[in-house]
């Protein structure tokens, strides 16, 4: 990834520390040639996916077809995240999206926006939208 994603990450990551940890966890896509089958590319990304997902996680696949929350509703799925006690496994597919397994494991689905939006750009908004729904929860004017 380019440094200013690196760094804009790390921003938001670090704001929450306090709160919550928020780890990236990066899984290679697998190389694409004109001739790779897509489906079993994205099914070992989906193996590789669940195995980085700790034990009694629970999943967010974050997709397209998801339900799209504005912030005060993301800040209320966050509280309900925070009050269960167990990890929250954010999954963000390759290129072609999650593997139908990843979909299958997943509680929820969540959509940023009906847009096709890069890696990297995913990377930092996430980061970003969870500290705004945290500074919600804590009154923190940066919500604002």
């Amino acid at each position: 990834m380019p440094a200013w994603v690196d760094s804009a990450y790390q921003e938001y990551a670090n704001r929450l520390k306090t709160a919550c940890q928020l780890r990236l966890v990066e899984i290679d896509a697998v190389k694409r040639t004109k001739h790779t089958d897509l489906q079993r590319a994205m099914a070992i990304e989906g193996d590789k996916i669940l195995a980085a997902v700790p034990k009694g996680a629970l999943i967010i696949s974050l997709a397209i077809e998801g339900k799209a929350w504005n912030t005060p509703q993301l800040a209320q799925q966050m509280q309900s995240w925070m009050q269960r006690g167990s990890p929250v496994a954010l999954l963000v597919g390759g290129p072609e999206g999650l593997a139908s397994k990843c979909l299958q494991q997943s509680q929820h689905y969540w959509s940023l926006s009906p847009l096709t939006l890069p890696h990297p750009m995913v990377r930092v908004i996430l980061a970003e939208q969870l500290f705004r729904a945290y500074s919600i929860l804590k009154n923190h004017p940066y919500h604002r």
